[in-house]
């Protein structure tokens, strides 16, 4: 005779059921984490055989896999088991199975942020408290180390002239087992030693310590791989990042060494694209990268490295801690107001939180889908950096004590759809955030009041080389006014206002047809027809730049703008498969070749 199903007691059922759901969450994050580790694998095979398309396409499909994995694994929890829907209570029992699921893993910090995005996808709002998600850390990663350590020590001391040095380097370079054969490492190896003279004059002494630690895996973005790493000497540390490029035979070259801080910070900006890198314990990777670059936040860092889900729980904490230790208020962001977006912003805080209002003034004419389209075109696309990343959120709740009045009657008046109050909480159904940038038409109201035309120049000149990298990248930003970029700390010219964003791929770039009549030239109107799609570049130079000694600054340098042929040029090598190079560092540091 068979024996009787054994009846567990209630309690012994929920925990059996708790531990069940915790453990297909944790299954399905580390699927995610094997897919995205094998994404930054195939990096190195694509940037080998210079297959950058494909190398494009694998950054934008690493972006989208962490939802569709969070979907997945919403719908196997809910088919398995449908009363972690139905009874919202069992998600404290959950969580508390899921912490020691998370002893000795390699990933905890990211495998609580994907359970909170499980967790948040089937819980009401009312729910997002620490007994039911991971609002705050529950495990530490601090010296939590792999299999393999996160970065590698190497010991130049030895030999004389610096020999020892050159084949640390050298050994350094090769343990990166890249396939491709060098241009002339030799050769390359002697201008990078040059440029760490610069760093360590002579005569410099070759401390006990002395020795170069090194992250274990490539940075790849874009057409480039870089080595990232330290020199310690005694008490002195010099952070570095090699970039190792392809020459038109698949031949490699070390390109320049980057070891100011700017350029590390600039490397790394978030109005790049994350790089793909291969890490067992990111949180290793982003402690060793925080000892470069200290300053930058470590929700940037995580981001940086293409972890942007984890990059939004450290902002999000970030947010309200910062809340809890300030006074000030949410106030009007300075700018032009937009038509599209209401955006505001916390003096003490250098972010920017943008909403969408509910109508738009003309001539806009479209509706919020294409505005959250336009964004996410953004987030999945080259930035080159020239285009600010965006964090997405939605119903965050804020105190409305901390909201200046004027602030709070307009998103009553112009985002009433998108807010709803709750008990001393304005809550904000859906936003982005952004790095708060000084508008650039303010920047160039100050630099002519300063009569500094010496800044004016520099910066109209980077403004139209950020047009045309975003138009060599296959972007263009539509509305183009000066008041939709900004500055950003290391005065670069970014811009940050896609609701117009197009691929120029889509974009008819046309010639303004001569004149009829005399009546068609004296129209105020264009006496033309024009088309959805059409651009009319000649246009530019009426509105772009306003003041004459402005606009002739900035034609000298870019009248080429006005020139449909310009445009149609761009838009033959993007349709013949062509990426433009685009370097993240000055062009006066590259190494000569």
């Amino acid at each position: 005779m068979s024996q009787p199903a054994k009846v567990l007691p209630l309690h012994e059922a929920r925990a059996t059921r708790a531990t069940a759901v915790a453990r297909a969450i944790l299954a399905g994050f580390d699927k995610h984490y094997r897919l995205f580790r094998d994404a930054s694998r195939q990096a190195k095979r694509l940037f080998e055989a210079a297959d950058w398309e494909a190398m494009r396409a694998l950054a934008r499909e690493r972006i989208e896999m962490y939802d569709s994995r969070v979907a997945e694994a919403v719908r196997g929890i809910l088919d398995r088991f449908p009363e972690a829907e139905l009874d919202e209570t069992l998600w404290p029992a959950i969580k508390l199975a899921y912490i020691p699921l998370l002893h000795e893993h390699r990933q905890p910090e990211c495998a609580e942020t994907f359970y909170n995005s499980v967790a948040c996808q089937v819980l009401h709002r009312r729910y997002y408290r620490n007994e039911f998600i991971f609002w705050r850390p529950a495990v530490a990663t601090e010296h939590l180390e792999g299999d393999e350590p996160a970065y590698r020590s190497y010991y130049p001391r030895g030999g004389s002239n610096g020999s020892g040095l050159r084949a640390t380097l050298e050994r350094i370079v090769r343990e990166f087992g890249l396939a491709n054969p060098f241009e002339d490492l030799r050769r390359d190896l002697r201008s990078l030693v040059r440029a760490l003279r610069v760093h360590f004059p002579r005569p410099m002494r070759a401390r006990p310590s002395l020795q170069i630690q090194v992250l274990s895996s490539l940075f790849f973005r874009n057409k480039g791989a870089y080595v990232v790493g330290k020199i310690l000497n005694g008490s002195r540390e010099l952070p570095f990042a090699v970039p190792i490029l392809q020459n038109q035979r698949g031949e490699l070259f070390l390109d320049a060494l980057l070891a100011e801080q700017e350029q590390l910070l600039i490397l790394f900006s978030y109005a790049r694209a994350y790089f793909l890198v291969d890490m067992e314990v990111p949180a290793a990777c982003v402690s060793f990268l925080r000892t470069l670059m200290p300053k930058k936040p470590r929700a940037e860092m995580y981001n940086s490295v293409g972890l942007a889900k984890q990059g939004k729980t450290l902002f999000y904490r970030d947010l309200f801690y910062h809340l809890k230790h300030s006074s000030d208020n949410f106030v009007t962001a300075p700018g032009i107001k937009g038509m599209v977006m209401l955006v505001f912003t916390l003096p003490s805080f250098p972010y920017v939180f943008k909403v969408i209002r509910d109508r738009f003034a003309p001539p806009k004419e479209m509706d919020h889908a294409t505005v959250k389209r336009k964004y996410q075109l953004v987030k999945h696309h080259d930035r080159v950096g020239r285009l600010a990343d965006t964090l997405e959120y939605s119903l965050v709740a804020l105190p409305i004590e901390r909201f200046d009045p004027a602030v709070l009657e307009e998103l009553k008046a112009e985002a009433a759809s998108n807010i709803e109050f709750e008990d001393d909480k304005v809550v904000i159904k859906h936003m982005y955030i952004e790095r708060r940038m000084q508008p650039l038409n303010l920047y160039l109201q100050e630099a002519a009041q300063d009569r500094d035309e010496t800044r004016m120049r520099r910066v109209l000149c980077d403004y139209g080389c950020a047009i045309k990298e975003l138009a060599g990248a296959g972007i263009f930003p539509g509305d183009m006014l000066v008041k939709n970029f900004g500055m950003t700390r290391h005065d670069r010219v970014v811009f940050y206002d896609y609701d117009e964003i197009e691929y120029m791929t889509d974009c008819v770039f046309r010639r303004i047809p001569p004149p009829r009549t005399p009546e068609d030239e004296m129209s105020a109107e264009p006496y033309w027809s024009v088309g959805p799609s059409d651009v009319y570049p000649e246009q530019f130079a009426s509105f772009l730049v306003t003041g004459h000694k402005a606009r002739a600054a900035f034609l000298e340098h870019h009248a080429d703008l006005m020139d449909p042929a310009f445009w149609a040029g761009k838009q033959e090598r993007i349709r013949a498969g062509l990426q433009e190079d685009v370097y993240p560092y000055p062009q006066e540091i590259r190494f000569r070749r």
